[in-house]
């Protein structure tokens, strides 16, 4: 019981309006509530934030979460004081003052704070000072050199962790394969024993891929299919990003741009009108997307190759949180492969480093050019089986026509 009383299950429904927890959300809670670690990897939309913010109202103190995006902070903490829960954020960006004064005098359920402001050493001194309930690593792939948005600040936090002598800590992301979930809790100092996998299938999301022809037509021709709906389109660059936003206007869709190169205030005013909106289009870079609360967004589509296959599905997984029907389409050509293979040859990085990208890349482009079902694929690659076919994806459900070519190519060659 909380010290107000409640249980578990009594603030999952008067505080965030839920029946029932889902898939293997009660069982984190509990071993977090009795003070154990956790690293938790579970698919977008399966609930990652509850493992952290009902045991933040059950333990005494203040729960610590560690994020990497200003965006994504300000949107749960938004969301967490509308439903009457003392939520702050500490971040490069935030008026400090208040916040700092509710840390300290006990008045926060939750605390966000940036890795680098976790990091600092005045706040590692007040934190000695405060109870602190818990603490949670947000998106943790950025932990692992292995994983696909490594960060080196991240690296630090074992030992800030280990300086609160115990307090548990629960890791949670999305995406990451076998070596990288061993890395994470090898990083955080988490038992091997301590990891739930909850599986990474998005039934209700239909893959399709197709190259590139006239990208320009083949994303209206999308478009003309969602009609009404609310989605992502992701662009490798920025100037990619104004010009494709620029091609939906010119042709009535309701679109707006976000980048890095955006003005602050624009790129706020955008995501607050596209998480408001549902039929808008939001053209992006990767800048865009995490964290944010917005369940009925009806399809993710793809104006170039991402990074890697665990982008990929972090990025589609965007679409259709609410378990409702939806798309993920990505357009891609032969330039796409070059300008990744140009990313990873020039990049920082040892030999070790560069080679697990090169296979991330090809995990991708097998993705890409299977003929097989593209969910298999995909669940294979993070070592989860799946049927041969899913139903509900392009080669699935219009199987593309093979040719024998061995005879062809002994000729050419």
């Amino acid at each position: 019981m909380t010290p107000t009383g409640k249980s578990p299950r009594e603030i999952l429904h008067a505080v965030f309006g839920h029946a029932d927890f889902r898939g293997p959300q009660e069982q984190i809670i509990t071993d977090v509530i009795a003070g154990r670690d956790c690293l938790a990897i579970m698919p977008t939309g399966a609930g990652k934030s509850l493992c952290y913010q009902v045991p933040a109202l059950v333990r005494p103190g203040t729960a610590l979460v560690i994020s990497p995006l200003i965006a994504l902070m300000e949107d749960q903490v938004q969301a967490l004081r509308a439903q009457g829960v003392r939520a702050g954020t500490l971040n490069s960006q935030s008026a400090d003052g208040s916040v700092w004064r509710d840390f300290v005098d006990g008045q926060l359920d939750l605390l966000y704070v940036s890795p680098e402001r976790a990091l600092s050493d005045g706040f590692g001194q007040l934190v000695q000072r405060t109870e602190i309930a818990l603490i949670a690593i947000d998106e943790a792939h950025c932990v692992s050199q292995w994983g696909h948005d490594f960060r080196p600040e991240y690296r630090q936090l074992k030992p800030f962790c280990d300086s609160l002598a115990g307090v548990p800590r629960i890791a949670l992301t999305a995406t990451a394969d076998r070596d990288t979930r061993i890395d994470i809790a090898r990083q955080l100092g988490i038992g091997d024993d301590r990891i739930t996998l909850s599986g990474f299938d998005r039934p209700n999301i239909r893959y399709a891929v197709s190259g590139k022809d006239n990208l320009r037509r083949q994303l209206l021709a999308f478009l003309e299919g969602q009609a009404g709906r609310a989605g992502i389109i992701y662009a490798p660059t920025r100037n990619a990003t104004e010009t494709i936003c620029q091609w939906l206007v010119d042709a009535g869709h309701r679109a707006r741009p976000y980048h890095a190169g955006l003005e602050p205030g624009t790129r706020s005013r955008h995501q607050a009108d596209f998480v408001k909106s549902e039929d808008m289009v939001m053209v992006a870079t990767i800048a865009f997307g995490m964290g944010i609360n917005k369940p009925d967004v009806r399809f993710v589509a793809h104006a170039g190759l991402p990074k890697s296959i665990e982008a990929y599905y972090q990025e589609t997984g965007r679409a259709g949180r609410d378990g409702d029907p939806a798309v993920a389409q990505l357009f891609w050509g032969g330039e796409d492969v070059a300008r990744l293979r140009g990313f990873i040859a020039g990049g920082d990085g040892n030999d070790a480093h560069k080679a697990n990208e090169a296979r991330r890349m090809n995990a991708l482009i097998a993705f890409l050019e299977t003929a097989g079902c593209r969910r298999q694929e995909l669940l294979r690659y993070f070592g989860e089986a799946a049927p041969a076919n899913c139903g509900n994806c392009d080669n699935c459900l219009d199987p593309p026509t093979l040719l024998d070519a061995t005879e062809a190519a002994r000729k050419l060659l």
